[in-house]
């Protein structure tokens, strides 16, 4: 029982980032020239993480994030089992999240800046996806090693940690927008791209193999690096 209503928990925090995160994007746009709506989309994804940390965290850790859950697992933190049962409820809140936003969207004839429902796309590398995994692995591996420091229990980051994770993700966020769009999550990407195929852009579904492999070795990486890091202080 304790296991679902973590899935439960990592379901309802990765469709909460679609919808606010994603669904900022759509709104106000992310390209590098409109700095305000690149800002905008920036603090969104942030800031969610920041009311999720305080609001899940305590259930489930509040990964909302299947390259995180892999850093963890890694790390030793959970149990493949449960890296599995984190993995499908992460994609499929990300997908109801990316349909919330497709009813919100299309009911209230609301233009998407964005073209794809905040999917990730390759355009800031000119469509080069070496260069979209070389971000997302950097990216990814920022964000996870954050984490990981965060959460050890012998960070003594207390009650802070949440704020610092969301701080981070804005940081990434940042610099990435412009590149890739920022995936570091590969449920928030798969989530947007399915919704942008099934209303007919095929673009976004076609390079987000990208935003799978690129996290998910930075997430790798990370746990790696950090574990080498912490084991060196004993």
């Amino acid at each position: 029982m304790e296991s679902i209503k973590k899935y439960i928990a990592e379901f309802i925090g990765t469709a909460v980032l679609v919808i606010f995160g994603c669904g900022t994007a759509m709104l106000v746009g992310c390209s590098a020239e409109n700095g305000c709506g690149y800002i905008l989309t920036a603090l969104a994804f942030g800031l969610v993480i920041v009311g999720m940390a305080y609001c899940v965290g305590n259930i489930s850790g509040c990964h909302i994030n299947p390259a995180v859950s892999l850093g963890v697992l890694i790390s030793g933190g959970m149990t493949v089992t449960d890296f599995i049962g984190y993995v499908i409820s992460q994609c499929l809140g990300a997908f109801a999240g990316a349909g919330i936003l497709a009813a919100v969207f299309e009911l209230g004839d609301v233009k998407d800046l964005t073209g794809g429902f905040g999917s990730n796309g390759l355009a800031g590398v000119n469509d080069s996806a070496a260069a979209g995994i070389l971000v997302e692995i950097i990216l990814t591996f920022a964000f996870v090693l954050t984490i990981l420091g965060v959460t050890s229990k012998k960070g003594g980051h207390g009650s802070f940690g949440g704020l610092i994770i969301g701080l981070t993700l804005t940081l990434v966020h940042i610099l990435g927008i412009g590149l890739t769009g920022t995936s570091v999550n590969p449920a928030r990407s798969i989530g947007p791209a399915i919704a942008a195929a099934i209303n007919g852009n095929s673009d976004p579904i076609s390079c987000v193999w990208v935003f799978i492999v690129g996290p998910f070795v930075g997430a790798a990486l990370a746990a790696v690096t950090y574990k080498f890091l912490e084991s060196s202080k004993k």
